[in-house]
């Protein structure tokens, strides 16, 4: 059952995809971590930040059926969501820049679903995803007006970046649904009803 954490643990997973897998000693020094708006005012030297701008609810999944667990036990649909995220490389310079934003690019290709080990090994808990649950990441090119209205309130650091969907994490409810004892047999009798 994924809860509340699922989107923290999302982008910790992608963070720790991508530091794990660096090639060294190239990017050695570089630091991945997720981040906020503040930060990208005053990034640091080098790495990848990862920057969630968007969360939409998913829609060809909108309407789930409740989650029914083994013991028979019903729970209020979970809430299917997209994480809209910009991968952005930080380098002294522009060549090193670019290769770091390639690398990250080849390696979310080479890794586009991220299944429920991975997304439990870089969180807090290590049971925020069930084990059949998994997060499909696929590139999703923003428009330039877009960019801009990002990077508006940023100025002067407007960064080269890549903007990836994680699709279909689902936010499970912990609300169960009550359900009263099963209907043993139905008696119709219309003849006592009023006229």
């Amino acid at each position: 059952m994924a809860g509340y954490g699922a989107i923290a643990a999302t982008g910790q997973a992608l963070l720790g995809l991508l530091a794990e897998g660096a090639p060294k000693p190239e990017f050695a020094n570089a630091r991945f971590e997720l981040y906020q708006a503040s930060d990208l005012v005053h990034p640091f030297d080098e790495g990848v930040s990862l920057y969630l701008h968007r969360v939409t609810v998913n829609g060809t999944q909108r309407n789930m059926p409740p989650r029914v667990l083994a013991d028979g036990r019903r729970f209020r649909p979970g809430l299917p969501i997209d994480l809209h995220y910009l991968v952005i490389p930080w380098a002294k310079d522009a060549v090193k820049q670019q290769r770091l934003l390639g690398w990250c690019m080849r390696a979310i290709e080479d890794t586009p679903i991220l299944p429920s080990g991975l997304l439990n090994h870089y969180g807090p808990e290590s049971d925020t995803f069930s084990p059949e649950e998994t997060v499909e990441l696929i590139f999703d090119p923003l428009s330039m007006q877009d960019l801009m209205n990002i990077w508006d309130a940023f100025k002067p650091t407007f960064q080269v970046s890549a903007a990836y969907i994680a699709r279909m994490v689902v936010l499970d409810s912990p609300i169960e649904i009550p359900s009263g004892a099963s209907i043993q047999t139905r008696i119709f009798d219309h003849a006592a009803a009023p006229q």
